[in-house]
């Protein structure tokens, strides 16, 4: 798939540079080229030796080298590449991608580029969770730059949370995504999925059956079509598709958050179940089942409404909204008086009564919801529903 592509890989310093080597293996195996360029952290914890055997190729390290200079130069080795991709990126590099610094090889050829840019970031969790890098990366994302991972996990340190890079596998779909010359290529769309968890006390929540099939299958169609996705996900059922951007969040006001953090973007997908209402009255400590007590009383409040937030903001608000109607009845007057309410765009409803089987089930029925009218899809696999719904995105973005 990546036969004559061309991929200058940067290796930054930390221990998930083993994966790199991994990631060359797997981009060799598609038919693309790798031009490797290891950091002086990097070849801390890889040999240019072994970077060299699996690429085929030289490895550059030194910004002051004289043969190199003489013979290709840091500005063209930089434009030469169809893609550059930094695996794995430290909180340092991004630091100084973020501030424009060329004090190295590779921060001078990530300044001296016009080609796009795929960052795979690994660190500790609270360095990745710190404002600082936090910064980094909505100034590296406002310009232009993709992102893969990071993943939750275990650490080397042995803390646990967001900050492992991405598997090699994961970085080599979101390469395909980025080099695909599909009608979204270089687009940002923006996805949400699953259902959200409103807590009661600490071991209880109220959900909805929503298993996030739907809106999993709409991300991966999108970056099937060369769009950057940032996929905000609630507890879905469904592993996330590889090669998008996860958020992953528990509640409402969560994923309100991180939509607003994703933005800008092209187009919003909003296809999560979200909980209407939470537990106002949340208990800090797990409410306890008494003989003889009096029944807990639940007090809801209103969560935020974060489709109606997006289709009617003022500044930021996408070329195309899409929402999302599940109804039990009268679905096309439900779903038409919720485009009006809402503003969005288009929606798309589908009947979740508990005979069709559609919440968390493998199929969709779908009507599709516009301002030129009303559309309605046959009973299809949910990977076929997002197939057609992204092929229709593209057409309405073009």
């Amino acid at each position: 798939m990546l036969a004559d592509k061309r991929i200058l890989l940067i290796i930054g310093g930390g221990i998930a540079a083993y994966k790199a080597l991994e990631l060359i293996r797997l981009l060799r195996k598609e038919g693309a080229a790798v031009t490797p360029v290891l950091t002086k952290a990097g070849a801390e914890f890889v040999t240019p030796l072994s970077v060299s055997a699996l690429a085929g190729e030289k490895v550059f390290t030194q910004l002051f080298d004289l043969t190199d200079e003489a013979e290709m130069g840091h500005i063209q080795l930089s434009r030469v590449a169809d893609l550059l991709v930094v695996a794995p990126a430290t909180a340092d590099l991004m630091a100084k991608m973020a501030q424009g610094r060329a004090d190295d090889l590779a921060s001078t050829l990530l300044l001296a580029t016009d080609t796009p840019v795929m960052v795979a970031p690994a660190m500790n969790v609270r360095m990745w969770q710190h404002p600082a890098t936090q910064r980094n990366i909505a100034t590296l994302q406002g310009d232009g730059v993709r992102l893969v991972g990071p993943d939750e996990g275990e650490m080397a340190c042995g803390e646990y949370g967001p900050g492992r890079m991405a598997e090699p596998a994961a970085i080599l779909a979101a390469i395909r995504g980025a080099l695909a010359a599909g009608p979204l290529a270089g687009r940002h769309v923006l996805v949400t999925s699953g259902p959200t968890h409103e807590p009661i006390d600490p071991v209880r929540y109220i959900a909805n059956r929503s298993s996030g099939a739907q809106g999993t299958a709409i991300a991966g169609a999108l970056r099937d079509l060369g769009a950057r996705v940032t996929f905000v996900t609630g507890p879905a059922a469904v592993p996330a598709p590889e090669g998008v951007q996860v958020v992953r969040v528990e509640t409402a006001r969560e994923m309100l958050e991180a939509v607003e953090a994703a933005l800008p973007a092209e187009a919003a997908v909003m296809a999560a179940a979200v909980a209407d209402w939470r537990v106002a009255n949340e208990s800090g400590h797990k409410i306890k089942k008494m003989a003889g007590a009096a029944l807990p009383v639940l007090e809801f409040a209103e969560n935020p409404d974060i489709l109606k937030s997006v289709a009617q903001s003022t500044d930021r608000r996408p070329r195309l909204v899409v929402g999302f109607a599940a109804e039990t009845d009268d679905v096309l007057a439900h779903a038409q008086a919720k485009r009006a309410r809402k503003g969005c765009d288009w929606i798309v409803a589908n009947d979740v009564s508990p005979a069709t089987g559609i919440m968390g089930g493998a199929e969709n029925a779908v009507t599709l919801i516009t301002a030129s009218g009303v559309e309605d899809w046959p009973r299809l696999p949910k990977d076929e529903v997002a197939r057609r719904l992204a092929q229709r995105i593209a057409e309405a973005l073009a």
